[in-house]
């Protein structure tokens, strides 16, 4: 790091083994992304106000290299676990390490991104038969089974209703392996 970190305590001094814990948990931060120029943490110690009262919370500032931050403050008031120092940094750190890790992949572009549904128009129905035909948008015909209608929404299918599919080769074609009716303003 290039400056020394920060660590204030506010409401009284930190025990010895807290500032240890807190310089293990920046070294080891840094040991395994090394690129935090800065750090500042912030120990606020239980108060007596009814929402937070007997819980510390725990801020931590992360600064990267071209002016990007992780910032990490948020608190579960809820959380009973709060009320040990130890455990409030070493969950603030956790969360820390998880912004702190996908910041990292996103700044080398190691981001999933995932493919959307296909959409298609049913087509054709044989209600006797259970199965039906509906229509890609590159305007391809795929069977579809009355089985692979999610939530037994076969019996709401008419032609004209838009679907969302997943598509595999079957023995005699393409055919649609799930069928999800789309709702009004996006899938149901």
């Amino acid at each position: 790091m290039e400056t020394p970190a920060e660590v204030d305590f506010l409401g009284g001094k930190p025990p010895p083994a807290i500032r240890e814990s807190i310089d293990a948990h920046i070294a080891a931060l840094e040991k395994r992304y090394g690129r935090i120029t800065a750090c500042r943490v912030a120990i606020k110690q239980p108060t007596g106000h009814h929402r937070t009262g007997g819980l510390h919370q725990v801020s931590i500032h992360l600064a990267l290299p071209d002016g990007r931050d992780v910032n990490v403050d948020k608190v579960a008031h809820d959380d009973e676990r709060l009320a040990d120092a130890a455990f409030a940094v070493n969950d603030a750190f956790k969360r820390a390490r998880r912004v702190l890790q996908d910041r990292v992949r996103r700044m080398q572009g190691k981001v999933k991104t995932h493919e959307p549904e296909p959409l298609g128009t049913v087509v054709r129905i044989d209600e006797q038969g259970g199965f039906g035909f509906l229509e890609t948008a590159e305007g391809r015909e795929v069977y579809f089974h009355r089985n692979s209608v999610l939530n037994d929404g076969f019996a709401d299918l008419k032609p004209g209703t838009r679907v969302a599919f997943f598509e595999e080769q079957g023995e005699k074609g393409p055919q649609a392996s799930t069928v999800k009716i789309a709702g009004k303003h996006g899938l149901r």
